[in-house]
């Protein structure tokens, strides 16, 4: 990995858009910092097309679609999307409704199964508002030994689950998504673009092991500094700063490019 600022100029002049991870990426253990904030805002003003990609519930993606400066928000790992449309809110989900029924009860008797051999792993207390997937908290309000992660992760596998560890959930689903496959999908669908000229012109910025897809997938990625596990291939780039600081940065150098 390389310094973000050590970056081509001419690389990064041809971006057209980002996208983002949430959590431990534009947020700070859960909140959004004005510099981050601002930082979004800069980004937006400056043309560029934003893409929040986050394993956090359709229900935030929802409120966030909404009320950020963002063509799309990703959520659940890419299972659902949101965007705006002249005619409102689009919610997008790649299964048909009957589909989704039937997962959720397969899921919700897998994770009986995994609660009741991991009876200290707790659910997220955002789960209510998820469509796909079932998440456990590991890092965000309490901490979770690795070993006990490793070992609900593996039980889940073996009932026919994926599963997918964020710097602080554990996800169980069904779905086969991931937030590169996600977010290209709603950029063909929804917004026309060549999935090669999305995956060359659109940079991704993130810190943690469900963030590996896109690391793998687009020409320019980035890590912030707190960047955790070892994706199959790392980001080209790395801030100097973490969290909310390190997007702030990356913002700043792909808007001194664009100048």
């Amino acid at each position: 990995m390389r310094p973000i600022e050590s970056a081509e100029p001419a690389l990064l002049a041809g971006i057209e858009g980002l996208i983002f991870d949430l959590d431990d990426t534009l947020l700070d253990h859960g909140k959004l910092g004005a510099e981050s904030y601002r930082a979004l805002w800069d980004l937006y003003a400056a043309g560029l097309s934003l893409i929040a990609a986050t394993g956090r519930p359709a229900g935030w993606g929802e409120v966030l679609a909404r009320t950020w400066p963002v063509a799309a928000v990703v959520s659940e790992n890419g299972a659902i999307a949101h965007s705006s449309t002249p005619q409102g809110l689009l919610q997008v989900d790649a299964a048909p409704s009957a589909v989704r029924r039937e997962r959720q009860q397969r899921l919700a008797g897998i994770a009986d199964r995994v609660e009741a051999a991991f009876p200290t792993l707790h659910r997220t207390d955002d789960a209510h508002a998820r469509i796909s997937d079932v998440t456990y908290d590991i890092g965000e309000h309490q901490s979770v030994p690795a070993a006990m992660v490793k070992a609900a992760a593996e039980l889940a596998q073996s009932l026919g689950a994926q599963t997918l560890t964020s710097s602080v959930h554990l996800h169980l689903t069904l779905d086969r998504h991931d937030k590169a496959t996600g977010c290209l999908a709603i950029l063909r669908e929804q917004f026309g673009l060549d999935t090669t000229h999305a995956l060359m012109r659109f940079a991704f910025i993130g810190d943690s092991g469900n963030d590996a897809a896109c690391f793998a997938a687009f020409r320019t990625t980035i890590g912030v500094a707190n960047l955790t596990g070892r994706p199959t291939l790392m980001p080209r780039f790395v801030t100097r700063a973490a969290r909310g600081a390190g997007f702030a940065e990356a913002a700043r150098v792909l808007l001194d490019a664009r100048k």
